[in-house]
């Protein structure tokens, strides 16, 4: 895979999408420093290959019942690539897990859980993550407040 070759502008263009990505062009360009047209063009481009693969609204958790959040360290009795494939095609289908990462180290996997509360997500473990394919072990570890998410102005 070839990496896309970026420049100042296309880097600032990133930067203020990624905090507000219903910025209109004419804001984006006056905050970037070129005229509309050829912003336009770069952030066409940009989306085409394939550096934006898209937008989405950023989501209350309060509002949605899914405030309570929990890291959950996962074990597998087998990490061939068949296992891993079946873990991760069963683990795309909990709606309750956000994240799911292979992670290298004294775990596999690492899940990032939403749910209501500690009642809902005791029932996610037990009904849905418990019963993943391959699961030796699993470890959980309570958000008690969530300093900084997704949506802040990214460091490139």
């Amino acid at each position: 895979m070839n990496r896309v070759k970026l420049d100042s502008f296309d880097h600032a263009i990133l930067r203020h999408i990624a905090v507000n990505g219903r910025m209109s062009v004419t804001e984006l360009s006056d905050r970037i420093g070129l005229t509309k047209s050829p912003t336009q063009s770069r952030l066409r481009r940009l989306e085409e290959q394939g550096v934006i693969l898209g937008y989405r609204a950023q989501i209350d958790p309060n509002q949605i019942d899914a405030a309570h959040i929990a890291f959950v360290e996962i074990k597998l009795s087998d990490t061939r690539e068949a296992a891993l494939r079946a873990f991760n095609e069963a683990v795309r289908t909990v709606p309750e897990i956000e994240e799911c990462h292979l992670i290298a180290g004294a775990f596999d996997y690492l899940l990032k859980v939403r749910s209501r509360d500690i009642a809902s997500y005791r029932q996610v473990l037990a009904e849905h993550i418990s019963s993943l394919p391959h699961i030796t072990s699993t470890s959980t570890h309570v958000v008690m407040e969530a300093v900084k998410e997704t949506g802040a102005q990214p460091a490139f």
